[in-house]
């Protein structure tokens, strides 16, 4: 928490000067407490970073667990590859921040071209600095991938990101969201870094239920870009529970031909505080 300035001890028998640093210390802990308020609790439906490729921008509340799962079958340049199971751990640690890790996921070539072999285990922590003006949510996301998987599904070397997911609810029905992330490889001899854009567009069809189109586009250094089209939906089974699809299309000769993914999550909640949910 930042310093609130209070003067020093011989100042302070001046009762105007005392009450001044007392309400400038109300203050600051009035923004912080606001700023958590905003962010998820236990009682909010689940909110996950798939099916779309935009993650969310609201963190896991805090003391809750969440598992979001995927398996996707995908074309490239004639190629088959089915990839599984696209494992995420968001763990809720405080107000507003959570820990993430994405787990190694296994890519089976299933037809020529095309590699096999697991992805880098990848740790971030994210922070929702949300609400700000205009009613858009906003998180940071820091994150490295490790270089434990195969060289030719991951790369070479730790691979930093640094991630701005946000969103903006339009109404009950429509809303809008979008990330911008970079990715940084020190160890690629061409592609130092690459630019991912995203820009989606949900429609709240049930109460349980929802449909997304999203524009995906990767800008790597010194090479064409890659632009997909996705859209899926999702299906709430419970507060807890999501089962989603999705669908993708390449918009260029350097994405994929198309993508095909469903999913599974799940939260358990109130881990630091007694028997989970």
């Amino acid at each position: 928490m930042p310093s609130v300035g209070c003067p020093s001890i011989k100042v302070l028998v001046h009762r105007r000067t005392l009450q001044t640093c007392l309400l400038s210390a109300f203050t600051v802990l009035g923004a912080v407490d606001a700023q958590a308020e905003g962010c998820p609790t236990a009682k909010d439906q689940i909110a996950t970073d798939r099916p779309d490729v935009t993650n969310s921008s609201l963190v896991v509340p805090g003391g809750s667990l969440q598992s979001e799962n995927g398996v996707n079958v995908s074309a490239r340049d004639g190629g088959r590859t089915i990839d599984g199971t696209n494992t995420r751990w968001r763990l809720g640690v405080a107000p507003c921040l959570e820990l993430l890790l994405d787990l190694p996921t296994y890519f089976a070539n299933i037809r020529k071209p095309g590699s096999s072999g697991f992805s880098d285990v990848a740790p971030a922590i994210k922070w929702q600095v949300s609400p700000i003006p205009g009613k858009v949510d906003l998180s940071v996301v820091f994150g490295m991938a490790l270089p434990t998987g195969a060289v030719d599904i991951a790369g070479r070397g730790a691979q930093p990101y640094l991630q701005l997911p946000w969103s903006w609810e339009l109404n009950e029905s429509w809303g809008m969201s979008g990330m911008l992330t970079e990715f940084f490889r020190p160890s690629d001899v061409t592609t130092k870094r690459m630019t991912e854009a995203t820009f989606a567009i949900e429609k709240k069809v049930t109460e349980k239920a929802s449909l997304f189109v999203e524009y995906v586009g990767d800008y790597p250094e010194n090479a064409g870009p890659s632009q997909l089209l996705n859209s899926g939906g999702l299906y709430h089974l419970s507060p807890t529970q999501q089962v989603d699809f999705h669908v993708a299309f390449g918009l260029n000769h350097n994405s994929p031909s198309y993508i095909v993914g469903i999913g599974h999550s799940f939260r358990f909640d109130g881990l630091f505080a007694g028997k989970p949910r």
